[in-house]
């Protein structure tokens, strides 16, 4: 069985309406927290601006949480702007529920893959792994990693999703022979 990668180049911009322009892009930039103290009660906020204008935005991320509620590691990457700990707070599904933005993932993502051996016997089996939960269609990762059209990869491709319906996490599929 091949294995192939969706690896994730750079953090996704966000969906937000801007307060000052008609933009409705957003991106977290270099990666930055802030922290403010009110006595033993923290907040914590992921700041994002705008693209077009540049405008400074707060994602509220812990609202008056006791200090003692955070682990040390977790409190260190807040001060110090983790990069790890901004990419794991901007992927969670309950912060852009609750700051209502959602991600896009235009040009955020790569496919590594091996080439498919064609002097081996078929059909070849394939394992697609998400490294990130990069929302992408299965039958435009198969068409781009196997050089086909997608009309191609239905005729071709066997899998257990649905090729047509975009998918946040890994999935197989068999390439048939051409027939």
């Amino acid at each position: 069985m091949l294995r192939w990668f969706v690896r994730r180049t750079r953090l996704p911009l966000l969906t937000l309406p801007c307060l000052d322009c008609p933009s409705e892009s957003a991106t977290t930039g270099r990666g930055r927290f802030r922290v403010n103290a009110n006595r033993k009660l923290l907040d914590v906020w992921l700041l994002v601006r705008c693209v077009s204008c540049d405008r400074t935005r707060k994602l509220t991320v812990h609202e008056r949480t006791p200090v003692g509620a955070f682990e040390p590691a977790e409190l260190r990457g807040y001060r110090v702007n983790d990069p790890a700990l901004v990419a794991a707070r901007l992927l969670d599904p309950a912060l852009a529920r609750r700051c209502h933005f959602t991600l896009d993932w235009t040009d955020a993502w790569r496919l590594d893959t091996h080439p498919v051996p064609l002097d081996q016997g078929w059909p070849v089996r394939v394992e697609v792994v998400l490294d990130d939960p990069v929302p992408v269609r299965p039958d435009r990762i198969v068409a781009h990693g196997l050089g086909l059209t997608r009309p191609q990869v239905r005729r071709r491709v066997k899998s257990d999703r649905p090729l047509g319906r975009p998918t946040v996490s890994g999935f197989t599929f068999t390439l048939l022979a051409e027939g």
